[in-house]
């Protein structure tokens, strides 16, 4: 296996004071792999260089990937503090006091003391079953309410003060949330963990978050090709067929995906790119640190926005909502 310096990897400072890398490996993979696979992946991550990694009690695999973070601190691989552990708490456990129950469940699992960075995963208490598919609306999906989500973050606030995570993030907000938010945090947010891709760039949303000094954490950086059949729909733009991002990556000699990965950490946001394959993985790491894409290249890129989302969430529906839209305040 071909290994990269963790040094050589870009960095990113959090309005905490807090250091992560610019670039991790997501675990999102219980719709297609065990987490055996998902485990192993992040072992294998781990001797080649990765430092952050981005998981959620939701994706059911954090026993396995708590005993591949043990056997990398027994073997030596890496130290506690050489990663970054993100994870979130499943939206089935908004109520009074679940917040901790979950962390607690979560740090057990990944066998560590305290989690780098703990995200809400999604802005309201709608959950489905894993490997849900689309079969009407649940009558118990409700929409966003500010006094629910501030009863979850005063609850996150908590896990901060008793030390048991460095940092809080929320996910999947939109700027009419966060602007109902923000100002009634008493721990702000370090991070927001959202979709970003060269055909989803969202660049309101990402100036919005440089603004007020949140780093966006950009999931299915690659336009998620593999995602769900749950959050697909007849006319979905397939990322890699770009044309600007074909044409650039024939110039770079490598795969639209490489492209994306690149483009991603020059333009600033943190990409967490999921692969089960060594070559893949390897790949999304090493070309953070050599042949930089031009400045003419990225302004290529910029211009070829679609504003295309790809991960609509339509499984969190509540009755009245309109369509997928209304989840991102048809942002």
């Amino acid at each position: 296996m071909e290994k990269i310096d963790p040094d050589l990897i870009p960095q990113r400072r959090l309005s905490n004071g807090m250091v992560i890398p610019g670039i991790g490996m997501g675990t999102f993979g219980n719709d297609r792999y065990s987490p055996e696979q998902v485990s192993d992946a992040v072992y294998g991550a781990i001797k080649a260089g990765y430092r952050l990694f981005d998981g959620a009690a939701a994706y059911g695999n954090e026993k396995e990937i708590g005993k591949v973070y043990a056997r990398a601190f027994k073997e030596g691989l890496v130290q506690r503090q050489d990663l970054t552990i993100m994870t979130k708490v499943w939206n089935n456990m908004h109520g009074p006091g679940d917040v901790l129950v979950a962390c607690a469940q979560s740090l057990r699992d990944l066998q560590i003391d305290y989690a780098d960075i703990y995200m809400v995963h999604w802005p309201f208490p709608n959950h489905h079953r894993p490997g849900a598919h689309l079969e009407g609306r649940d009558p118990d999906h409700v929409p966003f309410s500010l006094e629910e989500y501030m009863g979850v973050w005063r609850q996150m606030e908590k896990l901060a003060d008793m030390g048991l995570v460095r940092g809080l993030g929320m996910s999947n907000v939109t700027i009419t949330k966060m602007e109902q938010i923000l100002p009634l945090c008493r721990i702000k947010p370090v991070i927001l963990e959202v979709e970003i891709s060269p055909t989803f760039q969202q660049p309101k949303l990402f100036d919005y978050c440089k603004a007020h000094q949140i780093l966006p954490i950009a999931y299915s950086p690659l336009g998620s090709p593999c995602r769900p059949e749950r959050d697909t729909a007849p006319g979905d733009l397939v990322t890699f067929e770009m044309p600007e991002l074909v044409k650039i990556a024939k110039a770079h000699n490598c795969h639209p995906a490489t492209i994306c990965v690149k483009w991603a950490v020059q333009r600033g946001q943190v990409p967490i790119p999921f692969s089960v394959s060594e070559n893949e993985y390897v790949s999304n790491l090493k070309c953070t640190t050599e042949d930089f894409l031009t400045d003419e290249e990225m302004e290529i890129l910029r211009k070829a926005d679609r504003d295309f989302r790809l991960i609509k969430g339509q499984v969190f529906l509540w009755e009245g909502a309109k369509d997928w839209r209304d989840i991102w305040d048809r942002e």
